[in-house]
C-alpha cells in the first residue's frame, strides 16, 4: 500500500499541471484562434512541447486538444490529429521505453 500511495504522490493532477503561466498565456493567446489559425496555432504548441520528452506538457497539450470544442468537431484540422497523434505516441515511449512499436519492428526484422 505504500509502493501505490508514494506513486500517487509522484503523479501530479492535470488541474495543477494547468495553473503553468506559461502554459496559461500560451492558451489564452488561442482564444478565438482556431478557425483562422489552425496551423500557426500547431506550430505554437509544437514549439511548447519542445524535443517532446516533457511528460507534464505533453500531459498538458493532450488534454487542451482533447477539450469539448476539439472532441465535438467544432474545432478540426489535420494538423490537430497529427498533433494528438504524435503526442500520444511520445506519451507511450516514455511510459514504456522498451515497447515502441520501433522497438517491436526491429525485433521482427532479427528473425
Amino acid at each position: 500500500m505504500n509502493i501505490l500511495k508514494s506513486i500517487m504522490e509522484i503523479i501530479v493532477k492535470i488541474k495543477d499541471l494547468v495553473k503553468n503561466s506559461e502554459w496559461q498565456s500560451l492558451r489564452k493567446s488561442f482564444e478565438g484562434t482556431w478557425n483562422k489559425t489552425p496551423q500557426d496555432n500547431c506550430i505554437k504548441l509544437r514549439k511548447y512541447l519542445g524535443d517532446f520528452k516533457n511528460e507534464n506538457k505533453l500531459r498538458i497539450v493532450m488534454n487542451y486538444l482533447t477539450g469539448t470544442g476539439f472532441r465535438t468537431g467544432r474545432i478540426k484540422h489535420k494538423c490537430i490529429s497529427k498533433l494528438r497523434m504524435d503526442i500520444s505516441k511520445h506519451l507511450k515511449q516514455l511510459k514504456n521505453p522498451n515497447k515502441t512499436i520501433e522497438n517491436y519492428i526491429e525485433k521482427l526484422n532479427d528473425y
